[in-house]
């Protein structure tokens, strides 16, 4: 049964939440949303705000205090609703653009998470940047207050692509941004989007070889989606940019695979390529993981939503909002709910069939014999289509096919009776 009504300002766990997370092995991560950005991508609908200033304890100078009010909060609440502290198994600073702020404050924010929740001695501690908002010391300082990660938005090395996304960043500005997250010995991670109006498939090959020659740890590669309500969706609808045209997308993920993979890259996520020559999954995102996962972490800051064994809350968006209710020490969620098993079911099903490592379909077949025998014929069809690996099959795991990947919609109807 889904509940969306708001949390009480307590913000207490139910009893529930205890009981599922106390003594289990689910991880605990957190998140800390950073909403500030020196100006607005016109794909952009994330809970971003280009001011730097937006109230009490909702600016640039004041926002890390704000957050780290939250975390105390945080570990108030889980004491007092009876969960036992867990070390992080990883944090991850998102936005908007974390580092807009100064690097001390957003150590600050990460050495009071480590005092209140401890951090574990193996956890991934990323922040998300762009290359314009790094410099040498900035990323220095990143490396000695903690952080072991950066997460670089590049988007693409193509001029025009970037300006058709609005990315103010200057392309050349990655490779240098690069030298400084090496040489402070950080892991580094290129996020990209392909499928821009007006990018060729050349474009995108060109951007790849920016990649490869940067050697990082790690890629992300999404293919553009318009939302709607974004600048770029209403330039789309007046006939300034053509829409975005699937069939390219596709020729471009191929694209992709076959030049990481050459390169040393393995999926291990449709849209998540790690370096991975020794097949250890040692680049791998793991906060990413444990949401694929239905892990538990904490969302702290405006928008950011949060999930422990099942209940899922959410913060007011407003950054002015937000802050407000925490400096009242009011809980800052608004809302919150308790996905029912059909619900689970269907997203353990989205996120499983987006991995390398699989689902289970056992996941499938729990409820009866008949559900079992159901799954299986499903699968079965679903080899049959090339969509699946018939070895992994076998093996109990529904694993997408290269086509499969591209499918992948496809795939969750079947499996979840569309």
């Amino acid at each position: 049964m889904t509940n969306t009504e708001s949390f009480s300002g307590t913000g207490l766990l139910p009893d529930f939440v205890a009981a599922a997370v106390n003594g289990s092995e689910r991880t605990f991560s957190l998140y800390v949303h950073v909403p500030f950005c020196s100006s607005r991508c016109g794909y952009c609908d994330f809970n971003t705000y280009i001011s730097p200033d937006l109230g009490p304890g909702a600016s640039h100078n004041s926002y890390a205090d704000t957050a780290i009010k939250e975390l105390e909060f945080a570990a108030d609440v889980m004491e007092q609703s009876g969960v036992q502290p867990k070390p992080l198994h990883s944090v991850f600073f998102g936005g908007g653009t974390p580092t807009l702020l100064q690097a001390s404050d957003l150590t600050r924010i990460l050495h009071r998470a480590e005092q209140l929740f401890g951090i574990d001695g193996a956890a991934e501690v990323t922040t998300e940047a762009n290359p314009d908002s790094l410099s040498p010391d900035a990323v220095q300082g990143l490396a000695d207050g903690g952080f072991n990660r950066v997460s670089m938005g590049m988007q693409s090395s193509v001029s025009h692509v970037l300006q058709v996304l609005e990315r103010t960043h200057n392309p050349d500005n990655v490779a240098l941004a690069a030298e400084w997250i090496r040489s402070a010995g950080l892991e580094m991670s290129l996020d990209l989007i392909f499928g821009t109006p007006g990018e060729s498939l050349a474009d995108w090959d060109r951007s790849l070889d920016s990649v490869l020659a940067l050697q990082p740890d790690h890629v992300s590669a999404y293919g553009l989606i318009v939302e709607e309500g974004t600048k770029l969706a209403a330039q789309i609808r007046r006939g300034v940019y053509p829409n975005t045209d699937p069939d390219d997308q596709a020729d471009k993920y191929l694209l992709t695979e076959k030049r990481l993979a050459a390169a040393g890259y393995r999926w291990y996520e449709i849209s998540n390529w790690a370096y991975d020559l020794h097949n250890d999954g040692i680049h791998q995102s793991q906060h990413n993981l444990a949401y694929w996962r239905d892990q538990d972490w904490w969302g702290i800051g405006p928008g950011a939503h949060s999930h422990m064994a099942g209940l899922r809350w959410w913060n007011a968006k407003h950054p002015a909002a937000y802050a407000s209710r925490v400096l009242d020490n009011v809980s800052p969620a608004i809302g919150h709910e308790v996905p029912d098993s059909v619900a689970r079911l269907l997203e353990k099903i989205m996120l499983g069939v987006r991995l390398a490592e699989g689902l289970d379909i056992e996941e499938l077949a729990a409820q009866s014999k008949e559900a079992a025998a159901q799954a299986q014929r499903e699968a079965n069809v679903l080899v049959d289509q090339g969509l699946i690996e018939p070895t992994a099959l076998d093996l109990g795991k529904i694993v997408p096919t290269l086509k499969g990947r591209l499918l992948d919609d496809a795939i969750t109807r079947r499996l979840a009776g569309f």
